[in-house]
């Protein structure tokens, strides 16, 4: 990351910025969507950045109806967020963002939550298609205790619900996708899976019986049992995309982020899918990534009373 690029200094340099990846053809009213009769004012009075829609009559700049309307913290900085968490594989947590932004906790935190909104994809296409593979495994997020103190008061029975349930479908040489469900079952699933997965796909999975069922529903299933020690059958038939997938989402998760709520994984979740689904070995570089982030931020407005509610969970 060059940090001399003049868009993580400069307020002006990172509107112009923002609005190439908003407007690469040129302006337009996010009321009305008129582009025609859209005209930038000057004048020593008027905000820098500001158009005007001769349709609707009414005034915008680029983050009108993006995360970033109504925020108080200089584009520049938000350039800079936006590039750190498009380069961490791992994630970047608030605190650093609030020691690299010289920001409060608080905001930092705020804007993380806007930017993974960012990240979050709005009605994808289905994964897969002919030929292609999909792997599809479960894992549990969280479950540890730090304080040893605090285990001894946890009830045993109670340690095992701190443990969050997540699905992952990863296509091969492609996109992931995973989801924070409430157990997993032959009904969870296949939901999961029928509605992100084309059923002209091969679906590849591990043993576990829930995938019998929906496997026939595919062009074809095959399983792996790790239960007996069967990791790779005949070089193709394995697990271990979606497994390397979730050794990036855990180290995250336990090395960067400590702690996850469970009204926040999804979030989070949506996080690591974009990066793994955006990744250099796909030919995006992080300066890119953080460009497909920023296009992404249109239409996302981002309370912090919503940042706190659990409409993820």
């Amino acid at each position: 990351m060059n940090l001399t690029d003049k868009i993580f200094h400069d307020d002006e340099a990172a509107r112009l910025h923002l609005e190439a990846q908003r407007w690469p053809d040129g302006a337009y009213c996010p009321h009305c969507g008129e582009c025609s009769a859209v005209t930038l004012l000057g004048g020593k009075s008027t905000k820098p950045g500001t158009y005007i829609c001769k349709s609707c009559r009414t005034k915008f700049t680029v983050t009108v109806g993006t995360i970033f309307e109504r925020s108080h913290i200089g584009l520049a900085k938000w350039m800079l967020a936006f590039r750190m968490m498009a380069a961490g594989k791992k994630g970047v947590s608030a605190h650093q963002l609030h020691r690299s932004l010289g920001v409060t906790y608080k905001t930092a935190w705020f804007m993380a939550h806007r930017i993974r909104e960012a990240m979050r994809l709005d009605a994808p296409e289905p994964m897969g298609g002919p030929g292609k593979v999909i792997e599809a495994d479960e894992t549990y997020v969280g479950g540890k205790v730090g304080n040893k103190h605090a285990k001894k008061r946890l009830r045993p029975d109670l340690e095992a619900d701190l443990k969050q349930k997540v699905v992952t479908l990863v296509e091969r040489d492609g996109a992931a996708r995973s989801f924070h469900v409430a157990n997993v079952t032959a009904k969870t699933l296949r939901t999961v899976i029928v509605t992100n997965a084309s059923r002209k796909s091969h679906l590849m999975t591990d043993g576990h019986t829930g995938y019998r069922s929906v496997g026939r529903e595919f062009a074809s299933h095959s399983s792996v049992d790790h239960s007996a020690g069967e990791y790779v059958r005949q070089g193709h038939h394995h697990s271990n995309t979606v497994e390397n997938y979730f050794s990036i989402l855990k180290r995250g998760i336990v090395g960067t982020f400590h702690h996850v709520s469970e009204a926040h994984l999804s979030r989070y979740l949506d996080e690591f899918d974009f990066r793994y689904s955006n990744r250099s070995g796909l030919g995006v570089d992080d300066a890119a990534r953080a460009d497909l982030m920023l296009k992404g931020s249109t239409g996302k407005r981002l309370t912090y009373r919503r940042s706190n509610e659990s409409s993820h969970a």
